[in-house]
């Protein structure tokens, strides 16, 4: 397992290297930690500052990187650390590409006043851009201790399976409990509840017959996930909602005090990506940490 953490040296960095402390690290694995930063020269005919800068960023860089490391000295998997010269967010996508890394893991130092609400541009353009599955670290899990806590939300679809086996192959403590979560979002849902009163008994039953069919659907896809998340965690649970997705993900992590929402994503560029994702709707407004797995 390799897994590079991204720090830029702030309290929120330090809270993702503090939680990779709860998982059961091998001495096989494997945890780089990489400090990235957009270093524009000035242009002046002054040409040493530039040099200044230099020598500035030389002794700062390993101020910065050798907190977090620090902080993983209780793992067993062995820790390296580098610094380059880049946006972070290419830097982050670009060295887990070429390092061949399994996981990223970021803070999430998001904005503050209105914006807190959402995560911060590094960290949303490393969960939209990263083919690698991408576990971001909210503050309420910094200090967080016993058992971990996952709810999985299952859709069924390609992108969920392949969350499933990055779920499996992540080294979670043995005790971690997972909960498997579907959410019927029914296409009936839009019809306005003035016109359902109206409807006649024809339409109930294909109605009825209908929501039997989610149901049905639901009850394949939680059991199908169970039975593959079952041969890696001791204790699985299975739960099915109706509802908007987004809503009933999030109140269902809070019911369950969950430490981590882990869910697929499409990996969705451009306005389409930007627009209607549930997975970005949980990034912003989870309170818990939240992994996002791509296909």
């Amino acid at each position: 397992m390799k897994v590079l953490l991204a720090t830029d040296g702030s309290e929120f960095s330090e809270g993702a290297a503090r939680f990779l402390t709860r998982f059961d690290f091998s001495p096989d694995d494997e945890i780089h930690i990489l400090y990235a930063v957009n270093w524009m020269p000035v242009m002046s005919e002054w040409e040493s500052i530039y040099v200044d800068f230099e020598a500035i960023r030389d002794e700062i860089a390993p101020r910065i990187l050798e907190p977090a490391a620090d902080l993983l000295k209780p793992v067993q998997a062995k820790i390296n650390a580098s610094f380059v010269e880049d946006f972070p967010d290419k830097a982050i996508v670009d060295t887990a590409v070429k390092s061949g890394a399994d996981l990223i893991v970021m803070g999430d130092r998001g904005l503050r006043g209105l914006g807190s609400y959402i995560v911060g541009s590094v960290t949303r353009l490393v969960a939209i851009n990263s083919p690698k599955p991408v576990l971001i670290i909210k503050p309420p899990q910094w200090a967080a201790a016993g058992k971990l806590k996952i709810l999985f939300a299952a859709a069924g679809s390609a992108y969920s399976d392949a969350m499933e086996k990055t779920l499996t192959s992540l080294p979670f403590p043995g005790d971690t409990e997972v909960t498997i979560l579907n959410v019927v979002f029914s296409f009936l849902s839009d019809i306005p509840e003035r016109f359902a009163l109206e409807i006649n008994d024809r339409i109930k039953g294909i109605v009825a017959e209908t929501r039997e069919k989610e149901i049905r659907r639901s009850e394949e896809i939680t059991g199908k996930a169970r039975e593959y998340l079952s041969r890696r965690f001791s204790k699985t649970e299975v739960m099915i909602k109706m509802g908007d997705p987004s809503k009933e993900i999030l109140d269902a992590s809070e019911a369950l005090n969950a430490d981590v929402i882990a869910l697929g994503s499409s990996g969705m560029r451009g306005l389409r990506g930007m627009l209607g994702s549930v997975s970005r709707y949980i990034l912003n407004h989870s309170k818990c940490s939240v992994l996002i797995g791509k296909g």
